[in-house]
């Protein structure tokens, strides 16, 4: 089944479960990956997350609800799933811009969000900078944590707290020499994702070194990368504040031009954030394990 056939048969599901509870992990099934892989992958493509999406759908439908039957509004919002009125007549005037009992009245203007679906889009007005490579298994040292897909703490956040309490430095003066098969422009600490199983709608996430001969791994959690065959993009040279943009272009364009026509798939969405520069200019690495597409 190739990738575009497994985004749209997860919308599929939740198209069909509206009405009712929508569970995460049977979302990720439909499309053969992770809660947290799905999530990721339907943000970058769309530029709306999952549970704004859901929510949209549902307020459309209950728009149209409201304006073609003799529904109670209370009905109405208990079909939707919301738990009261108020909730729900909190959300429809965010979404639509009037409350519940107005939508009846002719005229109204209200919001509508159609069903996606996911179609290649041919593009090519810009080059993608990647290169596929095999590597045989690595190993790498640092500050672990296990974030939830349904919110709380972020990586963004376990960043920055993780600079202004020093554990970044350290990390960096504990990781000694590059190993001499990386690439000496990179810089000492990096961060990767999904590289081993956690609780249902969890990803573990690892600001990380490459581990060398002079590194000190003693105190940090170490793992062991397997070897993968790694499809790794790489961004033009950009100024550190443009960091934010460039690598969500990075990851953007993976997962809405490159992966749906390249013939691979992610394995178990591990991922690798890499960068590297000298003087004023960086660059940022996007490295994901992938594995071609049995015919």
């Amino acid at each position: 089944m190739d990738w575009l056939m497994r985004m749209n048969r997860a919308l599929d599901y939740i198209e069909m479960n509206l009405i009712g509870e929508i569970e995460l992990k049977e979302v990720a099934r439909c499309a053969c990956c992770s809660s947290h892989q799905f999530q990721r992958m339907f943000s970058f493509i769309t530029n709306v997350p999952l549970a704004e999406y859901i929510r949209r759908r549902r307020l459309t439908l209950a728009a149209i609800e409201l304006q073609n039957s003799d529904m109670k509004v209370v009905d109405v919002a208990i079909k939707y799933g919301y738990e009261s009125p108020v909730s729900f007549a909190r959300a429809f005037q965010a979404l639509h811009g009037i409350n519940p009992g107005m939508a009846r009245q002719e005229g109204s203007a209200l919001k509508a969000y159609p069903r996606l679906s996911f179609l290649i889009s041919i593009k090519g007005e810009k080059a993608m900078n990647y290169r596929i490579e095999t590597k045989e298994s690595f190993h790498v040292f640092g500050i672990e944590r296990v974030f939830s897909v349904n919110g709380g703490e972020t990586p963004g956040e376990f960043w920055k707290q993780s600079h202004a309490n020093g554990e970044v430095k350290r990390l960096s003066e504990h990781a000694g020499h590059l190993p001499t098969s990386i690439n000496q422009d990179y810089h000492k600490v990096h961060a990767v994702c999904s590289y081993k199983k956690t609780e249902e709608d969890t990803f573990p996430y690892m600001l990380c070194a490459f581990q060398s001969d002079s590194s000190k791994a003693d105190g940090y959690t170490r793992i062991t990368i397997p070897a993968h065959t790694w499809a790794i993009f790489s961004s033009d040279p950009f100024n550190w504040d443009q960091f934010d943009e460039t690598i969500d272009s990075l990851y953007k364009r993976f997962f809405s031009e490159w992966l749906p026509t390249a013939g691979y798939e992610q394995v178990d969405g591990m991922e690798f954030e890499i960068t590297g520069g000298k003087e004023e200019l960086y660059f940022v690495e996007l490295w994901f394990a992938v594995r071609k597409i049995s015919s």
